[in-house]
């Protein structure tokens, strides 16, 4: 199983980024998948999730700017940030999950850098 994270970069406050997660998984459309993040000197945290039947939630600093999202033909799960802030500055990670076996897979991550 691999997960592969790409879209992070650098970009000034106020802007935008899309990260993209592709995942080699057979049924991906049974995974739950969600996108975390760890911050310099802090603990990973759940940024935003997105169920195997599209249910989403978000981290209350990710509420109003991010957004996740899932095509399942292609394996993938995104996450689109907008009006980024110097505090989202982060290595985010991506993370699939089955909960019927208690099985969970990470991406290597992608650095994101907000500057102000």
């Amino acid at each position: 199983v691999q997960l592969v994270e790409s879209g992070g970069g650098l970009v000034q406050a106020g802007g935008s980024l899309r990260l993209s997660c592709e995942v080699s998984i057979r049924i991906f459309n049974i995974y739950n998948m969600g996108w975390y993040r760890r911050a310099p000197g802090k603990q990973r945290e759940l940024v935003a999730a997105i169920t195997s039947g599209g249910n989403t939630n978000y981290a209350d600093s990710a509420k109003g700017r991010f957004t996740i999202s899932r095509d399942n033909f292609k394996n993938t799960v995104y996450l689109q940030m907008n009006s980024l802030k110097p505090e989202d500055t982060a290595v985010y990670y991506c993370k699939a999950r089955l909960d019927a076996a208690n099985w969970d897979y990470w991406g290597q991550g992608t650095q994101v850098t907000v500057s102000s």
